[in-house]
């Protein structure tokens, strides 16, 4: 995975100890990243430690079939078991339907095809081995070391989707559009933000994992990707909330007293 450089301000400083604090006193296991994609800062709590992914792997499988769509060997219109690819992609994003994610896996080769598309964008920290249905046969989701994903290595793959010029500018507004109308996250990251903030996210559930990817757009227009992990213990959705919430304050806190600081200087 590339270097993501700046060195952390006060504001990220503090909001590591934030995010640590807050997750020492939970029953489960969390992983968080947290990237400004303007500057590279980053915070993190566990952010090397591997997650099971669930259907955040989803953002993966779109990225890899927009990336073959801008190279002009495949269409949105492509028909996918009787339904163009758009519609495909729209339920597996939206409404994280599972038959559709499997449907665009075998469309595009597999879960080795991703994993090449993974590869080829130099990140790291992402493992995919399964198809949806064939993880959902297994059990042990809790434990797995399969289809798994490290905190840093999710964001950067948002940093890829948004920012890596993997995709055209057409093809990201497109994913973007689909991952801001999604339907499954409305207690996670969404849930305490201001109203109005923009996010476009995707998010993972299996049985005890609860997960929550994607961006959240600050008030000044800067973008920041997040990706929250949570596996074990309870109050998974109103801890990832919580989360989410320290982020994007601090965030817009870092901006705030950098302008502070500008305007006592003139």
């Amino acid at each position: 995975m590339p270097a993501m450089a700046a060195s952390p301000s006060v504001e990220l400083i503090e909001l590591q100890r934030e995010l640590h604090a807050l997750v020492a006193g939970q029953s489960g296991e969390y992983g968080v990243a947290a990237i400004d994609l303007r500057d590279g800062a980053m915070a993190s709590v566990n952010g090397e430690t591997p997650f099971p992914m669930a259907s955040t792997v989803k953002l993966a499988i779109a990225a890899a079939y927009l990336t073959e769509v801008d190279q002009g060997r495949r269409s949105l219109a492509d028909m996918i078991n009787g339904r163009p690819a758009a519609k495909a992609m729209e339920a597996m994003i939206v409404r994280s339907d599972n038959l559709a994610a499997d449907q665009l896996f075998a469309t595009l080769g597999g879960p080795s095809k991703i994993q090449r598309w993974l590869t080829a964008q130099n990140i790291s920290g992402i493992r995919v081995d399964r198809n949806i249905a064939q993880l959902l046969r297994e059990r042990g989701h809790l434990a797995d070391y399969k289809d798994v994903a490290t905190p840093r290595a999710m964001v950067e793959l948002l940093r890829t989707i948004d920012t890596g010029g993997v995709l055209t500018a057409q093809s990201r507004a497109y994913l973007l559009g689909l991952m801001s109308q999604c339907r499954t996250g409305t207690q996670r990251i969404r849930a305490l933000l201001p109203a109005g903030t923009l996010v476009e996210d995707k998010t993972g559930t299996l049985d005890g994992i609860t997960n929550d990817v994607g961006f959240i757009t600050l008030p000044d227009g800067r973008r920041v990707a997040i990706a929250v992990f949570a596996r074990g213990g309870r109050n998974r959705q109103p801890v990832i909330a919580a989360l989410s919430r320290k982020i994007y304050d601090r965030f817009t806190d870092s901006v705030r007293n950098a302008i502070s600081v500008f305007m006592r200087l003139q």
